[in-house]
């Protein structure tokens, strides 16, 4: 199904919550990504060591964490409408806190309330998006889209800010994304949302648990997450604490990332639908390994330059593949995706501390390195989904 065919379908009310849902999505991404590009002026302004660093970025991914949970069962008491507005005003608190102090305990408190936001928005968009377009695949992808949108300009606005009001211009940046957050409170609070059948579902079923495909789905999101969140977390720092590059030149490599994995999300778009889920997967996969391995292994910065583009295009069709595997799944089981996104979050939340750990100990390469595990992990569930699905056919054509 086309773009257009989708959205023409739409009423004004539903159109309303798909271009809000967008805007605020675009938000999601700008916040989520600005924090690695934050971390090292953070941990510079308050002199934090590598482990605690690391224990901010594990703090965003556990508050994403929890809201996999929180944002399935609140909507049922709350009203949908009411439980989003709710759980997006932490991200105010979280960068407030992060702009007034350096205390380790509550900037850990912030940090997690960031990512009690972003999870709670990511649960919230990407089942009203898949229920108002029905469960069209171009409004899904052009979501995810959109997040790598907000995600690249990230390290734009950390620049634009520094340049403007010195070491202490990372703070102009958090205010922006309190006022941000607010705007997106206020879109939030005008839709037209019918709230009355996420009240009555009280009785929410588990059944999917005993769904193989489920679990397959769920180990490859969970270290494509370890990748992801430590990757995205800790590279501008890696390559500014080895001395590789400026701050700044890390800051612009950062959002080309998210430039190439914003045009590997439009290409997953447009061939979703051609190629099969098995093929991307694999594909992407193992261009991941590769291309991560090469940024480890040089100190050119043309090689890194090729092996950032090559990474942000692999690592692009990952997620939303992946979740498009459990897409039966979601439909028929509304906690299917928040317990997807809360046992994927699970690695997202170790990776990026174990990193700061072996960088304390064995130095940062040794950290980052810790990765390439995660990802030749990662292609192992990938290689099993492969065979599970070959089996299943193997199955369905014998009979």
């Amino acid at each position: 199904m086309s773009n257009t065919s989708f959205y023409s379908k739409l009423n004004k009310d539903q159109r309303y919550i798909l271009i809000c849902c967008f805007f605020v999505f675009a938000v999601n991404g700008l916040y989520a990504m600005i924090l690695g590009s934050l971390l090292p002026l953070i941990s510079s302004e308050y002199n934090l060591n590598n482990t605690i660093s690391g224990g901010l970025i594990s703090a965003h991914q556990a508050g994403n964490l929890i809201a996999g949970f929180i944002a399935g069962i609140l909507p049922v008491y709350l009203g949908r409408k009411k439980a989003i507005i709710f759980l997006c005003s932490f991200v105010v608190m979280g960068f407030f806190i992060m702009m007034i102090t350096g205390n380790p305990v509550l900037l850990i408190l912030g940090f997690l309330f960031t990512g009690l936001s972003r999870g709670s928005i990511s649960n919230f968009n990407n089942t009203v998006v898949n229920e108002v377009s029905n469960s069209s695949p171009a409004a899904l992808s052009f979501l995810h889209s959109i997040f790598a949108v907000g995600a690249l300009l990230a390290p734009f606005l950390v620049i634009l800010s520094t340049s403007i009001g010195g070491n202490e211009g990372w703070r102009i940046a958090t205010g922006v994304i309190i006022v941000l957050a607010l705007i997106s409170m206020l879109l939030f609070s005008r839709m037209k949302i019918d709230d009355e059948a996420r009240k009555k579902q009280k009785a929410l079923s588990y059944v999917f648990l005993k769904d193989k495909y489920f679990w397959v789905g769920t180990g490859i999101l969970f270290f494509y997450l370890c990748a992801e969140a430590a990757i995205t977390g800790w590279l501008v720092k890696y390559f500014v604490d080895t001395q590789i590059m400026t701050t700044q030149y890390a800051q612009m490599l950062n959002s080309l990332l998210w430039v190439v994995i914003l045009a590997g999300r439009l290409t997953t778009t447009f061939i979703g639908d051609r190629i099969s889920k098995e093929l991307i997967l694999v594909s992407t996969s193992v261009g991941t390994v590769i291309f991560y391995t090469l940024l480890l292994s040089t100190q050119n910065l043309g090689l890194i330059t090729v092996a950032i583009m090559g990474l942000g295009f692999s690592m692009a069709g990952i997620y939303p593949t992946t979740v498009a595997t459990v897409g039966n799944t979601i439909k028929a089981y509304p906690m299917a995706m928040g317990v997807l996104l809360m046992l994927g979050g699970v690695g997202a939340i170790a990776m990026p501390i174990i990193t700061g750990a072996l960088s304390d100990q064995f130095g940062i390469l040794a950290g980052m390195s810790a990765i390439v595990g995660a990802i030749a992990l990662m292609i192992l569930f990938v290689i099993i989904n492969v065979i599970h699905k070959r089996n299943s056919l193997q199955s369905e054509s014998s009979i």
